[in-house]
């Protein structure tokens, strides 16, 4: 069994079929997927993507502002993620969040403001957050460690009783070194389909340092598409390719490394047993 930990399958690319991508996905032996919402706060986007969890057993959401889209974060923005996190138990993560210097959609100093305050309203409710980062390592790394990491017994405290645990480097595009300094202030990895890419050298380098039990699949569909089907657009049942690469890349079975990340992401949302995913959906 696997998990898809980030995927976007309430887009309009997957309106056509969407029913049967997430039965494909349940045949492939992908029990749950977190569906991740992005885009405009003062339109729909973020209500279709909880709407989306709403309507499947084994899709989970969570909201929270782009980068590309930190120029329109504003408090009537953060209101209305609050109250969607807030009207459904569907909601156990805000992202993804972060910064994106590859692209500049919003302005840097924009960027590096909004993360910050979304960060910190994610630990006001105790949910863990989805990062994206491309093209700023050090400063993505230098902001979760300063904001991630309790400085006084008051704020360890206060972390303990709102329940936050951290977060998730979703799509992770590092070097080795990030990988290890995020992993050191309790964040999980996870890789996508573009680790099965020819030329993606630096992912599996980054890879190598990532043991199991900080480890996560994800599609980040519809998009990087893994090999065999790299070109075609994404869906969640692929991501048994990612993981049948890495397993060979780790020199496991897949068995184990299904497990592992299964293992991984119920322990990280606090769910005990695949058993609990009906029930706690």
């Amino acid at each position: 069994m696997l998990i898809d930990s980030h995927c976007h399958i309430d887009g309009e690319r997957f309106d056509a079929d969407r029913d049967d991508i997430v039965r494909r996905a349940r045949d492939a032996g992908v029990v749950a997927m977190l569906n991740v919402g992005t885009g405009d706060t003062h339109s729909d986007d973020f209500r279709r993507a909880v709407a989306v969890a709403e309507k499947y057993e084994n899709v989970f959401a969570s909201v929270g502002v782009h980068p590309h889209d930190a120029k329109l974060y504003d408090d009537e923005a953060e209101a209305h993620l609050i109250d969607l996190v807030r009207s459904s138990n569907k909601v156990i993560a805000w992202g993804e969040i972060g910064l994106d210097y590859y692209y500049d959609h919003s302005p840097r100093d924009v960027q590096r403001e909004v993360f910050r305050r979304q960060i910190r309203t994610a630990k006001e409710l105790g949910l863990p957050i989805i990062i994206h980062s491309r093209d700023a390592d050090d400063e993505t790394v230098e902001i979760l460690t300063e904001e991630c990491t309790p400085k006084t017994e008051n704020e360890k405290l206060k972390t303990e009783n709102t329940g936050f645990r951290g977060g998730i480097m979703h799509c992770f595009g590092g070097t080795p070194k990030m990988a290890e300094e995020l992993m050191a202030i309790g964040f999980l990895i996870s890789f996508a389909g573009n680790v099965t890419f020819k030329k993606a050298e630096n992912l599996r380098e980054a890879a190598q340092v990532v043991p199991l039990d900080k480890l996560l699949v994800e599609t980040d569909c519809p998009f990087l598409t893994p090999v065999p089907f790299r070109g075609k657009r994404n869906e969640p049942a692929f991501v048994v390719h990612t993981a049948k690469f890495l397993a060979d890349f780790y020199g496991v079975d897949f068995d184990q490394l299904a497990r592992s990340t299964t293992r991984n992401f119920l322990s990280f949302f606090n769910l005990s047993s695949t058993r609990d995913l009906p029930s706690r959906l």
